[in-house]
């Protein structure tokens, strides 16, 4: 969970540090005093795209700090952190996020730091955020697969796994096939630049590691005078007028003369002695090389001829010798495939009726275990609406059949989920008879289910109570509250009802100082939440009425989680 959020230079916001708990968190306050932004800073600590807008007027930089804790191993973080090289002790994680009022951009997980898409890839498994936003996306069909995916990712997951393999090799043989079985003209055109570059490599007659041994002749051809100088000298040296090796031998001789009389004298007998050998070897070697070293201005001329060719080639085949070969050895399989294509095309056709029957038989397995799922979905779907006063409501997950040999990413299955709000009502889809309050419902009783099986730390709930009241209201916020105790819950709201549900209670006001506005925020004790309670209830003026009715609705709150 989210347990320090520090916040600088963002927006309205000067510099703030607010301490999360666990269970259900409220935050309240008038329009326009800074809750959305609090809810803007946490999207961009896990990933959103940001905007010099955020950074405080006036200010170079705006400065976001989350630090998360988690109870137990995350599997998923702990997998993210293995892949990116990031360490992590005691379960802890910390996401930082700076802005420059340049338009730049740093992101940070446990002090390394990482590029916006790791960031997000961080922020999306340990953090949700639902807003008015996310209902609009519930009506949208292309959601409803991955959801029903979700709800029972455990055995689908391990299928869909098995699945994509078998896709992946479909796709693959399907865009093999349709190159080859492409039209003639297009083929003949194909084939001749084929057989071109074929023949052009054929006649360069490339051998392996042929530039690198070209190009150390070359070198020493090209500096034939320095090489014969330099050896010449040093043998000049050894065997010449200077006769080192004849010096040598005297001094070897001279310590051999007094070798019996001291262990010393012996000892460096021996040693002069190796030197003296080891130099003669040396001697004979550099002779030999001096013989062989001869200046062939044809053979130079020859190499750089050659040298030139193989670079030419090398910017059309490969930028190695080996690289060209192997494209040599690529481009005759697919000659050799263009000269025989009906063969292969009869190959390949049964190469992916093959693959394709072996992933229908794993999709048809898919849609199996998907169907049981959608009944367990819908089942429980139906306790949840009943809890929201929907209890009339019919939610199911419909399967489209005439997709059953239609193979795609995700198997056979479309899916949409549907909905009769009343009664007698016909089954549709969401957009087309579903309300904001009554998606709302849906999106919590979703969220309520999902809650037990993926490992997010945290669920925001950014003012998805819009256009509810009464026994509704009560039900959303008793639904928020189940959900807090499996998942840390933060929620910007307008009712009085979820705010009396909440285990946290801040509040989010404005200040004026030194002509700047600041958002401030305050951690309610009990007699100030009554309050804040009784002042959300009338909206203008707190009376005691107000306060009264405060205090009742926190009463029936307490009754309600001691009941739980």
């Amino acid at each position: 969970m989210i347990t320090e959020l520090s916040i600088r230079n963002f927006a309205i916001i000067d510099d703030i540090s607010i301490t999360f708990h666990d269970g259900l968190t409220v935050l309240t306050g008038e329009t326009g005093a800074g809750k959305s932004i609090i809810i803007d800073a946490v999207e961009l600590l896990t990933g959103s795209r940001s905007s010099v807008d955020f950074v405080r007027h006036g200010e170079k930089k705006a400065e976001i700090t989350g630090l998360f804790t988690m109870e137990k191993e995350h599997y998923k973080i702990k997998k993210l952190c293995e892949t990116y090289g990031i360490d992590i002790e005691d379960q802890m994680l910390i996401l930082e996020r700076t802005i420059t009022n340049q338009g730049k951009s740093v992101c940070r997980i446990n002090g390394k730091m990482v590029t916006l898409t790791i960031l997000r890839e961080f922020g999306q498994s340990i953090v949700n955020i639902h807003s008015q936003h996310d209902t609009i996306q519930l009506m949208d069909r292309k959601t409803h697969l991955p959801l029903l995916d979700l709800y029972n990712e455990k055995e689908i997951a391990p299928i869909k796994e098995q699945y994509n393999k078998w896709y992946k090799k479909l796709t693959v043989l399907t865009e093999k096939y349709k190159q080859l079985s492409e039209n003639e003209q297009e083929m003949a055109h194909r084939l001749d630049l084929l057989q071109f570059q074929l023949a052009e490599l054929e006649e360069a007659n490339l051998s392996e590691n042929e530039d690198i041994h070209l190009t150390e002749e070359r070198n020493k051809l090209a500096n034939y005078e320095k090489v014969y100088r330099t050896v010449q000298e040093a043998y000049y040296v050894l065997y010449g007028d200077q006769k080192a090796l004849e010096l040598m031998d005297m001094a070897k001789s001279a310590l051999q003369e007094g070798e019996k009389y001291d262990p010393f004298i012996q000892e460096k007998a021996e040693e002069v002695s190796s030197l003296f050998f080891n130099l003669e070897e040396v001697s004979f070697s550099l002779r030999q090389f001096i013989d062989t070293l001869h200046f062939d201005e044809d053979r130079l001329n020859e190499v750089e001829a050659r040298l030139n060719e193989i670079n030419r080639l090398k910017k059309k085949y490969g930028s190695t010798v080996m690289e060209m070969i192997d494209f040599q050895n690529r481009i005759k399989t697919e000659i050799e495939e263009i000269q025989h294509k009906d063969s292969h095309l009869e190959k390949m056709e049964q190469d992916i009726q093959y693959v394709k029957d072996e992933a229908l038989k794993v999709a048809n397995k898919l849609h199996k275990v998907r169907k049981g799922t959608a009944q367990q979905l819908e089942k429980d779907i139906k306790v949840e609406l009943n809890d929201l006063y929907l209890q009339h409501a019919t939610f199911a997950v419909q399967f489209e059949e005439h997709h059953k040999q239609l193979l795609h990413a995700n198997g056979i299955d479309q899916v949409t989920f549907m909905l009769a709000s009343n009664l007698g009502e016909p089954l549709k889809e969401l957009y087309k008879i579903a309300s904001g309050g009554e998606l709302s419902r849906i999106m919590l009783a979703l969220k309520k289910i999902f809650a037990k099986h993926d490992q997010i730390l945290t669920v925001i709930f950014d003012e998805i109570d819009t256009g509810v009241s009464g026994r509704v209201a009560q039900a959303i916020a008793e639904k928020m509250y189940q959900i807090s105790q499996t998942t840390q819950v933060l929620c910007i709201t307008h009712l009085p009802q979820v705010a009396a549900m909440s285990d946290h209670h801040l509040l989010i006001s404005k200040q004026a100082l030194n002509n700047r506005t600041s958002t401030l925020i305050t951690d309610l004790s009990k007699d100030e939440k009554v309050k804040e309670i009784g002042r959300m209830m009338t909206g203008t003026k707190l009376t005691e009425t107000a306060i009264e009715h405060s205090e009742q609705l926190l009463a029936l709150t307490h009754t309600f989680k001691k009941s739980m």
